[in-house]
């Protein structure tokens, strides 16, 4: 499994020959000016939630592509209305795709398209393959619900992407507090630095994991992490 950041909480996820994209928001970043949307491969995006920073290119991705979006119910449904192929998915829930097992996990955070209309609840994935299982936890709050995600539906992460940048989610102080939720001491973090609200010490968010013997990833823009 390779996992690449396109900045802020996009990301690319290679298994196998199948190619994810997960919460694309490239073009309105300026700092991911690298990243060419047009030169992307997708066969399924991954949608979190409905905020713009999380939805702006899924439409151009999806339609160039033919990729599938994954999401809740109400984002699923906007999507065909653009004639969009979508699987919707609602918390707790958990489909068998060709590149692994995905569930559809709770987020303690907002949800409505740019034009306000509903975006449905917000979630997270936990992506399950026949060699590696990661959590995405979209944009949330530290939540009691992530003690499930190793208690009751008993995976074992290899990874958990959290976001680290406060404000709109949770920081560095909880994402350490919920990697004990989550039995998982290796965290690629991401939601962070993209504009002032978010802006980390990235050092010292470092120092904090390294104190608790936790490993903190973070990826330049581009850059990517192979799970072996």
């Amino acid at each position: 499994m390779k996992i690449t950041f396109y900045g802020h909480a996009s990301l690319g996820i290679k298994i196998d020959n199948i190619n994810i994209i997960v919460d694309p928001f490239i073009t309105g970043n300026p700092k991911a000016s690298n990243i060419d949307i047009n030169k992307l491969e997708a066969d399924y995006i991954l949608v979190t939630h409905a905020h713009q920073d999380h939805i702006l290119d899924v439409e151009a991705i999806a339609k160039r592509t033919g990729a599938k979006v994954v999401s809740n119910y109400e984002i699923v449904s906007y999507y065909e209305k653009l004639g969009i192929d979508g699987h919707p998915m609602n918390h707790g829930g958990q489909w068998n795709f060709d590149f692994g097992n995905v569930r559809y996990v709770n987020a303690i955070h907002t949800s409505s398209f740019p034009d306000g209309s509903y975006g449905g609840q917000p979630g997270g994935f936990v992506i399950k393959t026949k060699n590696k299982t990661i959590y995405i936890a979209g944009d949330t709050a530290l939540t009691y619900d992530m003690k499930l995600i190793p208690k009751a539906y008993n995976y074992d992460l290899d990874l958990a992407i959290l976001p680290i940048g406060d404000n709109f989610t949770m920081g560095i102080d909880d994402a350490i507090l919920a990697t004990d939720f989550l039995k998982c001491d290796q965290v690629l973090g991401y939601h962070y630095d993209t504009f002032g609200y978010i802006e980390i010490d990235s050092a010292k968010a470092k120092a904090k994991f390294d104190i608790e013997l936790k490993s903190l990833t973070l990826l330049e823009i581009g850059e990517s992490l192979q799970l072996k």
